[in-house]
């Protein structure tokens, strides 16, 4: 693959930029707009976060920060196995959820034809991609039967080998795949991503000999994506993973500076956390680019588990945390705007657009005798998403609402990687202003709890009793 990220003019023309001109109240009015000097008064807080994450990247707590630059064999292997598979299989099944499988669907629909499963010529000879991404026993079935299991191989996503959902789709698949090739073919069909050093699906890996990637153990899963969790299936469809990585890099070098002007991750951060401190705690991804549509739903995890949290790093309960949402541009014009644009003043809109869409579209000019129709023709699609956004950006602005836009010259893997960086340390940014960790989810933990004892996991059993005692519901409330 062409290595065009090291031509710095290149690099420099992909830069994705940051326009928060619509975040302050030179734009917005005074009633809702941010005050520049709002952010000029964090200087002391900022700098203290700055220390606080490069001091823990420093110990190696901070992993994501490591990965542009310490994966060139890990590339290279993923690549070989890719290119050595290339042809040999039809389909390639993602098996993990949340974290293990939201930056793998994110990187398919950005950086592939929209129709990547369906055309040939667009897969080139490489596999279709399938992350199930859930447990629905009506739809996990339905793909089994679908899929030549002979022609599938499957990634496990799981560093510790224990997430029910994942470790149950495994077993599924396993057994489906054995009555298909045989106990002694089973191997060649499944890939296990996971911890090296501890957990059940490395033991598993290595009893049945599957080929494994590792998951650094200092990142977490929603930080994950440029790990092998992502990367394999990545490399697998075609997709350049030295580029991505790159793409990281070069948003890394952008923002080593704590000067806040100038750092993007931070600007963005340090304006989504003063609008939340100040009754704005819904904060809206709104792409207008389809191929970026799955980027919001990665994002949505990572904000909200990274941030969401009960107690502070002093254990005082604080309960803090924005709400992400997804909308999606032109869509969600005809669904959501109109709460945005008359609602409540407390969220924060961020568009997502793109220079350059990758092909133009004509629009005919026919029914010349109405008017209504006719003024469309002549136009591209292209102008008309352009126009749609900047017109419900205007609009939004006009009625007081906060908004930035983050732009990207095209959709490539050195802007997916860029993009991708800049809002994992945006939010170790944002987590370090609330004080709070922003790489655990004890919240996460209960509901699986509860789920291990009713299912007869060992050293649950409080919780399977918990779970059968608990309060009764009325029936006179289920009408």
């Amino acid at each position: 693959m062409s290595k065009r990220f090291q031509d710095k003019n290149w690099c420099q023309r992909m830069r994705i930029r940051l326009d928060v001109n619509n975040m302050f109240s030179e734009m917005v009015g005074e009633e809702h707009g941010l005050l520049r000097k709002e952010v000029d008064d964090l200087k002391e807080e900022i700098k203290k976060a700055h220390e606080n994450i490069h001091r823990a990247k420093n110990e190696g707590k901070m992993g994501f920060m490591e990965l542009p630059f310490t994966q060139k064999e890990v590339v290279e292997e993923i690549r070989s196995l890719a290119n050595e598979l290339k042809g040999k299989f039809d389909n390639f099944v993602v098996l993990g959820i949340g974290g293990s499988a939201l930056g793998n669907i994110a990187l398919q629909t950005a950086l592939n034809d929209p129709y990547y499963n369906y055309k040939s010529e667009a897969r080139d000879n490489r596999p279709r991609l399938f992350v199930p991404d859930n447990v629905d026993p009506a739809r996990f079935k339905s793909l089994l039967e679908t899929l030549d299991l002979k022609r599938t191989i499957f990634n496990v996503i799981s560093k510790s080998g224990s997430t029910a959902e994942t470790m149950s789709q495994f077993l599924i698949a396993r057994k489906a795949v054995a009555e298909e090739v045989g106990e002694e073919n089973v191997s060649r069909h499944f890939i296990a991503t996971t911890s090296q050093d501890s957990g059940y699906l490395i033991k598993i890996a290595k009893r049945e000999g599957f080929k494994t990637f590792y998951i650094p153990e200092n990142v977490g899963g929603r930080f994950s994506v440029l790990t092998p969790v992502g990367l394999v299936s990545a490399a697998f469809c075609g997709i350049d993973i030295e580029e991505l990585l790159a793409g990281a890099a070069y948003m890394d070098e952008i923002c080593r500076t704590e000067n806040v002007w100038e750092n993007p991750a931070y600007l963005n951060g340090v304006l989504q956390y003063l609008a939340y401190k100040k009754g704005k705690p819904l904060s809206v991804m709104m792409p207008y680019v389809h191929a970026l549509k799955d980027v919001a739903d990665w994002y949505r995890q990572l904000w909200a588990e990274s941030l969401g949290k009960k107690v502070d790093r002093e254990g005082n309960v604080v309960n803090v945390g924005p709400t992400p949402i997804k909308a999606l541009g032109a869509t969600d014009q005809h669904s959501q705007v109109q709460l945005y644009m008359e609602g409540p003043y407390d969220k924060v809109i961020t568009f997502l657009e793109v220079k350059d869409y990758g092909a133009e579209v004509e629009i005919p000019g026919s029914y010349k005798d109405i008017e209504g129709v006719s003024y469309l023709g002549g136009h591209t699609l292209n102008e008309l998403i352009q126009t749609e956004k900047r017109a419900t950006e205007l609009a939004l602005t006009k009625n007081g609402r906060l908004n930035c836009t983050i732009t990207l010259p095209e959709v490539n893997e050195f802007t997916m990687g860029q993009l991708l960086y800049m809002f994992e340390l945006q939010t170790a940014l944002v987590g370090e202003l609330l004080n709070i960790n922003a790489f655990n989810q004890p919240g996460v933990e209960l509901g699986k709890h509860y789920t291990y004892g009713v299912l007869g996991r060992n050293g649950y059993e409080d919780k399977k009793e918990e779970y059968f005692n608990r309060p009764e519901k009325n029936d006179n409330l289920i009408i």
